[in-house]
């Protein structure tokens, strides 16, 4: 019986070790699928450090672009400012103009010769329009271009 025994002990030791010798192969196959899945994931790791890199450097680029945008568009602001009040002072005038010219145009005219009739009602546009007229008509009859 002892050798028998043995026999009993010896095959659950070497069937025990059949089983370890197979889940070792299959550990080892998982080891390698890790390995390989480690170099693909340190790839992946690369190239997001890349593409981190080259977005840090677009930003930077566009952070410079706002500014030299906000600046430009600051001096043009301003300049478009000064225009608009150049152009209030020079509205000012020239409406100065316009009434300083139907002023000498309703002077100008010659007097009518029945009081009893009504004079006809001209818009101002056509005053205006009449007016300036006769002050070039007056200009170039006195030899000064208009």
């Amino acid at each position: 019986m002892s050798h028998s025994l043995g026999i009993a002990i010896e095959s659950l030791v070497t069937i025990l070790l059949m089983i370890t010798i197979g889940y070792c192969m299959v550990l080892n196959a998982r080891l390698k699928r890790l390995k390989a899945d480690e170099h693909s994931l340190k790839a992946t790791i690369g190239e997001l450090i890349t593409a981190t890199e080259i977005a840090e450097r677009a930003i930077g680029g566009l952070k410079h672009t706002v500014r030299d945008v906000n600046e430009n568009l600051g001096n043009q602001l301003n300049a478009a400012t000064e225009m608009s009040a150049q152009l209030k002072k020079q509205l000012a005038e020239a409406d100065n103009v316009v009434r300083r010219l139907s002023k000498i145009a309703i002077a100008a005219r010659p007097p009518e010769a029945e009081p009893a009739a009504a004079p006809p009602q001209i818009s101002a546009a056509k005053a205006v329009a009449a007016a300036a007229q006769a002050f070039s008509d007056r200009r170039k009859a006195n030899g000064i271009a208009a």
